[in-house]
């Protein structure tokens, strides 16, 4: 018998931190070589950090990223192990995204991802060239800095195998395990017998199955070790998550998996396993003939023997055999609390800010931002106690207070989050008071404030230069007049946060007096979709948690944060009117799902969502379908279905997503066209060719249904 101990480092994905990036990857090889480990993979381009995006492109980062590769080798910790690491490689003026196999102070061979991801939030083949050259190799001239340290000049490059005393290794990068022809699949049938996997594979409410499942099959239908490490974390434009669960397998089984989500900047997880394992599951399945008739795969010799005897794995304190275990799949509401946690302390850590400012209406959206920092808090105050003193320093260099040790999460809100009630004429008292208790219950820094003021000032201004003086629709007033009333208040509560924010530090005489706080936005990716919002109001900040979270999942988790958590004052959140309060009290409660504002449900705007988006269909086909899904509705006629389509559709509203706050890509529809929704948004906004044929094949139907 023949055991290997291998290892996956989950790591943040920290664009252009070489320091910070060369610490994480030399401080997980010394945990996995404490626990016995022989081989260490790490996330995908792990140096230089996958999100760099542009800078991909310049040449500095490709030196820089060689130079530390030469500091890490040159490392002992190095010594009897083989490192797989992740960098951008230049080679005949071709940019590839690369895995260097190597070791103490010698570079074995470069390995090429063979394909890229570019759909949805990625774009690596604006970076980087996918390598064609199926199981061929070429000759690669190493830079001077890496010739130094190895006395090396050339190395192999492409695509091969690397063979030690006691096993074939092989490299499967992210995206290629996703493909139908993936390369783990060749490598396995010509006798690789353990895969090693770097990827940045983004979160999204609900996926982290189907990426398990996949890479599980994989090894399932093939046989072998399959070692995946995923990256952890915020990229560097703060709207992609990595949610690590890196995991080891052997023949289909889950050996080990790492956290989904977590604040810790270094975690390795390992597993032990005797290599006859999958010699044995591999006689006993449906392979051998087409194994046989593989062609050959290149090959770079590696003189080492990377197993262990059964004894040693006897005698050590470190390592045992590793067995079998279900995966750990988080619910999603779990997913959300954790996901936004790291994603918030992330940010104002990176970023060194002080603390967040939050516009507390009274309502959901922003209550459920609220619950967001709340469960940062939970999450930070667990990891000071599961013994991360990186956290915990963390929170002293943010807050200012070097000796603060918090034992509730309360105690962290008062320090870090301020949040205000800015109320007008048109304000309720239920929407007052509800902002105020839950301030109080969560422990949030609260003021309450009246923008009615400076609204007044802005009406003498209007009265005063356009000799006119606007009125709300209840009053008489246009269309036109009873938006710019409305838009008035909303931009002033966007003003009014920015001031704030970057004075509350002064004014509360906080530690870090003088520093401006992080602004958070309320908004929902129902309302970014529609572009139910006023453009530069308070849905303009510095990050939007909700963002890209619908409205069905943040009753959800207002819901399970109420029993969770012990919080029943959310009831009060949860069956309230979601309103923005911007009409004269006497007009009665401004319902954000009337036909006069939305023109739809919230859930509606979700199907109309997945529809155009992850369906990827038209106005005609989206009204097709919605036909056949929705007949059932009580008083959806196709009519009716008709006239929800073209209102969803008509493109009024698009530009405004080109101004929307970044957040975190946790749903399949997110409009953020920044990153994920690539659409135009100058139209000939009424469609009228699909519009026409919606309306007229509605009406034919209609008259057949009547006959």
């Amino acid at each position: 018998m023949s055991f290997i101990t291998v290892a996956a480092a989950t790591i943040p994905s920290v664009p252009l931190d070489f320091k910070g990036n060369r610490d994480r990857i030399l401080e997980s090889i010394r945990i996995a070589k404490q626990k016995g480990a022989t081989i260490r993979t790490g996330p995908e381009l792990e140096i230089p950090g996958y999100g760099c995006l542009d800078h991909h492109l310049e040449g500095d980062t490709f030196l820089h990223s060689w130079e530390v590769l030469a500091e890490i080798i040159s490392d002992p910790v190095c010594k009897d192990m083989l490192i797989d690491l992740g960098l951008g490689v230049r080679h005949r003026n071709v940019r590839y995204n690369c895995r260097v196999l190597c070791t103490y102070k010698r570079i074995l061979f470069i390995r090429p991802k063979m394909s890229l991801a570019n759909d949805g939030l990625y774009r690596e083949a604006r970076h980087f060239t996918a390598w064609s050259k199926k199981m061929q190799t070429e000759t690669y001239y190493l830079e001077s800095v890496i010739r130094d340290v190895t006395g090396q000049s050339s190395v192999p490059i492409g695509d091969a195998l690397l063979s030690t005393r006691d096993t074939a290794i092989g490299c499967e990068t992210c995206e290629e395990m996703f493909t139908p022809s993936n390369p783990s699949t060749y490598m396995g049938l010509n006798g690789c017998e353990i895969i090693l996997n770097s990827s940045a594979s983004h979160a999204e409410l609900r996926k982290l199955r189907t990426r398990l499942d996949l890479v599980s099959n994989s090894t399932r239908k093939l046989g072998g070790i399959y070692v995946y490490a995923n990256a952890t974390g915020i990229d560097g434009e703060a709207r992609m998550m990595f949610d690590g669960s890196s995991m080891i397998l052997c023949n289909g089984k889950v050996l080990e998996q790492g956290a989904q989500f977590s604040l810790n900047p270094v975690e390795v997880i390992t597993a032990t396993i005797d290599i006859e394992e999958v010699r044995s599951f591999r006689s006993s399945i449906s392979r051998n003939v087409q194994a046989a008739a593989q062609p050959e795969y290149p090959r770079v010799d590696f003189d080492i023997r990377l197993s262990r005897e059964v004894d040693e794995i006897v005698l050590s304190d470190t390592m045992s055999i590793s067995e079998p275990r279900e995966l750990k799949i988080l619910d999603p509401m779990s997913e959300i609390w954790m996901s936004t946690s790291v994603y918030l302390w992330q940010y104002l850590v990176r970023t060194n800010s002080p603390g967040f400012f939050l516009s507390l209406s009274g309502g959901l959206d922003s209550s459920t931002v609220l619950l967001f920092v709340y469960g940062m808090a939970k999450m930070v105050l667990a990891s000071i106690a599961a013994g991360d003193s990186s956290t915990l320093n963390d929170l002293r260099h943010v807050t200012g207070m070097k000796d603060f040790s918090p034992k509730a999460p309360e105690e962290i809100l008062s320090v870090l989050l301020t949040t205000c009630y800015t109320g007008t004429v048109n304000s309720s008292d239920e929407t007052r008071s509800r902002a105020k208790r839950l301030a109080e219950k969560l422990g949030s820094f609260h003021y309450d404030t009246s923008i009615d003021e400076a609204i007044e000032a802005y009406m003498s201004m209007i009265k005063s230069t356009l000799k006119f003086t606007p009125k709300y629709s209840i009053e008489g007033g246009t269309h036109a007049e009873n938006l710019a009333l409305q838009n008035i208040q909303a931009r002033n509560r966007m003003v009014t946060q920015y001031t704030f924010a970057q004075l509350v530090t002064t004014a509360r005489g906080l530690p870090r007096a003088g520093s401006a706080l992080l602004v958070l936005t309320s908004g929902n990716v129902d309302e970014n979709l529609r572009g139910y919002y006023t453009k530069y109001d308070a849905s303009s900040g510095d990050l939007a948690p909700l963002g890209s979270i619908s409205k069905t999942d943040a009753k959800r988790f207002q819901a399970w944060a109420r029993d969770t958590w012990g919080i029943p004052l959310m009831d009060e959140f949860i069956y309230a009117t979601p309103s923005a309060e911007l009409l004269p009290l006497s007009a009665g409660v401004q319902d954000d799902e009337s036909p006069n504002e939305m023109g739809m449900t919230y859930e509606e705007l979700s199907a109309f969502g997945i529809l155009r988006k992850v369906e990827k269909l038209g106005p005609w086909s989206t009204y097709l379908r919605l036909l056949g899904q929705w007949k059932e509705r009580p008083g959806m006629t196709p009519k009716k279905i008709a006239e929800k389509t073209t209102h969803f559709y008509r493109a009024i509203n698009r530009h405004k997503a080109t101004i929307v706050t970044p957040s975190i890509h946790l749903s399949g529809y997110n409009p953020d066209d920044n990153r994920h929704d690539l659409r135009p948004f100058l139209y000939v906004v009424n469609f009228p060719y699909q519009f026409d044929k919606i309306r007229a094949h509605a009406e034919s139907l209609e008259n057949k249904m009547q006959k």
